[in-house]
């Protein structure tokens, strides 16, 4: 058997994740199966054993490509905006508007949580740096607690706009209190 080029090793990862992330999202991670996931993406069970170990951590990755993903857009907005606190206040917005899309619902926030657990610290890392910067810049103290507390605020905000028939209306009532709580933080 032919040894198998980086690139292409490259290119089965990257079908395989692409397969999941369809099959995860359309029928959720507990209903979806390896055989058809495999078979749909042209490639063996081996080939998925060999890349994620197991359907557990083929699910890790494509969380962590939607998180990715999800950080870029947030960044963007916080860049784009006209002031750190604009900034802080948009990207936050966006995250928790972000609750309602139905893949990051459904794989981010539902399933991730049941099959994987809560993020660790270093998967919280890169998020709540990026809200310490945006607070710092806004000279809000101490930044580091506060991007935590803001963190974790949104982070159960977002689980409880996905938890809901009612989303929409959930995400309303998040928002107004999302401004409550940025009126504290720029007033400290």
């Amino acid at each position: 058997m032919a040894r198998r080029t980086r690139a292409e090793m490259e290119e089965t990862r990257a079908t395989l994740l692409a397969s999941a992330r369809k099959a995860f999202t359309e029928t959720g991670y507990a209903e979806a199966s390896m055989d058809e996931l495999t078979a749909q993406a042209g490639l063996t069970r081996g080939a998925l054993y060999h890349h994620f170990g197991d359907k557990k951590g083929l699910l890790a990755a494509v969380v962590a490509e939607i998180d990715q993903e999800m950080d870029t857009r947030l960044k963007a907005i916080s860049d784009h905006a006209a002031s750190p606190g604009q900034g802080l206040r948009d990207r936050c917005r966006a995250y928790l508007q972000m609750a309602l899309e139905p893949e990051i619902q459904r794989l981010v926030l539902r399933d991730a949580r049941a099959v994987l657990g809560s993020p660790s610290a270093e998967d919280t890392r890169h998020c709540i740096g990026s809200l310490q910067g945006l607070l710092e810049q806004m000279g809000a103290r101490p930044a580091a607690v506060l991007a935590r507390l803001l963190y974790g605020s949104l982070a159960e905000a977002a689980l409880w706009i996905a938890e809901g028939d009612d989303g929409e209306a959930r995400l309303e009532q998040a928002n107004a209190a999302l401004e409550v709580l940025l009126q504290g933080v720029q007033a400290g």
